[in-house]
């Protein structure tokens, strides 16, 4: 990774920020959801007290190594946090893979769409990553949707690829490069 200071970024409606422990409420009410957790890969349900915490205190060891880049997403109008963004980084393949959530009370304004597109662009332009890659749960259309609106390509279904709370998953895979990034990017 190019620095080992975490940036910051503002999309139309977003800042995309370094999560900070006076987050960890926030991240567990949102996260704490049914709905958020039964659709991710890897957020526990119940979300118990202390996990915000160590979650938020284990970003800067791993922004250090250059394996993961997580931005908390919050609103530039109000400062309230509505929900996470980041990369998985495997960098020696350059390769970056997409997580996020958002709350559900800030479900169907685009603002995941929005985050992700800003961290894809992080991605390519100050990572240097060749390939972004997603995955979602089959059953999570809307997951998809979101790499579909960022120039994504479907690449495939892992068919019961992962078991989420014993019960075997689908997940469905997308990618996109940095030279179609370039090309989305510019309508080309």
């Amino acid at each position: 990774m190019p620095s080992k200071k975490q940036p910051q970024f503002t999309t139309q409606r977003l800042h995309l920020r370094p999560f900070v422990l006076a987050d960890a409420r926030d991240v567990q009410r949102l996260a704490g959801e049914w709905s958020i957790a039964d659709t991710t890969l890897n957020i526990p349900y119940p979300y118990d007290e202390g996990v915000a915490e160590e979650w938020i205190a284990s970003h800067a060891r791993h922004f250090d190594d250059g394996t993961l880049a997580t931005f908390a997403v919050v609103e530039t109008e109000s400062e309230q946090l509505v929900g996470t963004v980041g990369l998985s980084i495997n960098p020696k393949h350059a390769v970056g893979e997409l997580g996020y959530w958002i709350g559900l009370p800030f479900w169907g304004r685009g603002y995941t769409t929005e985050a992700v597109r800003a961290l894809v662009n992080y991605g390519f332009t100050e990572l240097c990553l060749n390939r972004i890659q997603g995955r979602h749960l089959v059953r999570n259309p809307a997951s998809g949707r979101v790499m579909q609106k960022i120039g994504m390509s479907y690449e495939g279904t892992f068919r019961q690829s992962i078991r989420k709370w014993d019960v075997y998953e689908d997940l469905a895979m997308y990618s996109i490069l940095v030279e179609e990034w370039g090309e989305e990017k510019t309508g080309t």
